[in-house]
């Protein structure tokens, strides 16, 4: 995958080569109790297949599966677990795999190789691989697109690890780095994303915010994951519930900085914030 003048992205998934010409949205598809803004409502066949049906006829390019929460407050659950989570999912989703990309939300290796071997195409790691050694290697062994996440520890203890001499240089030295080591190893499609939330203060995910075209220089997409967070309701004293406007207005600057793919819970406003900003980009 790569970045070009004209924000055309190519993506080799399943042995396909995807184009992209447009900045693209990554719809988030929890089938788990706790994730933080929509935990429990997707949990069973007909919900997981009506969320779906939904994200796709809203416009989403790409459905992200997350069997397991990473905010900081999610019971964390294990392996086995959230295998048979993914296989439970799967078996569900089969009639939709040829209908959209689809991407798996894991930091586990083995949980990226079963999705993988059941028809998911992309895997995105919010530990940047520093969770499971096996991670890097699974990768450059399936050949898969990875989206490599910035974060400072597992999400139980992340918020207590927030020191940074430079918070976006800080970042993009560990991108730099984990980018070229997965390049040593055969991994041409990797996206970046600076990991909103992954052990940074409300105020340093602004100063992200603020400079997202710096991750630019990497020459990968940049995605970014705004959606409902708490940097957004902690700053207007809200709850995720009522933060939808407030995502509208963040993905609308990491648009005009560049930003590639939004990945986002609410697909139709994305889609539209998309086509607007595009008009003046």
């Amino acid at each position: 995958m790569h970045f070009t003048h004209n924000a055309m992205l190519t993506l080799n998934y399943k042995g396909k080569i995807v184009q992209i010409n447009r900045p693209c949205v990554m719809g988030i598809l929890n089938v788990t109790r706790y994730s933080f803004y929509d935990g429990g409502c997707y949990t069973q066949a007909e919900t997981i297949k009506a969320r779906v049906e939904q994200l796709l006829q809203e416009g989403a390019d790409i459905i992200d599966i997350g069997c397991m929460a990473t905010n900081p407050k999610a019971t964390p659950i294990t392996e086995e677990e959230e295998i048979y989570t993914l296989q439970q999912t799967l078996n569900t989703l089969k009639p939709y795999l040829s209908k959209a990309l689809f991407s798996i939300d894991t930091y586990r290796s083995k949980v990226a190789q079963t999705a993988v071997e059941q028809g998911i195409g992309i895997i995105n790691d919010i530990s940047g691989g520093t969770f499971d050694p096996e991670m890097f290697p699974t990768i450059a062994r399936l050949q898969v697109p990875y989206v490599l996440t910035h974060t400072t520890g597992l999400p139980q203890e992340m918020q207590q690890h927030t020191d940074y001499n430079d918070v976006v240089g800080d970042i993009l030295f560990f991108l730099s780095e984990k980018l070229h080591t997965l390049r040593s190893m055969g991994v041409n499609d990797v996206i970046v994303d600076p990991g909103f939330g992954f052990g940074k203060t409300v105020q340093q995910n602004y100063t992200l915010l603020k400079n997202i075209a710096v991750f630019k220089q990497l020459r990968c997409p940049v995605l970014v994951g705004l959606s409902r967070k708490s940097m957004l309701y902690k700053l207007l004293n809200t709850t995720a519930e009522e933060s939808l406007y407030a995502t509208i207005a963040a993905d609308t600057l990491a648009l005009m900085q560049g930003a590639d793919i939004l990945r986002v819970h609410d697909v139709k406003p994305a889609i539209d914030t998309i086509n607007i900003v595009s008009q003046i980009l």
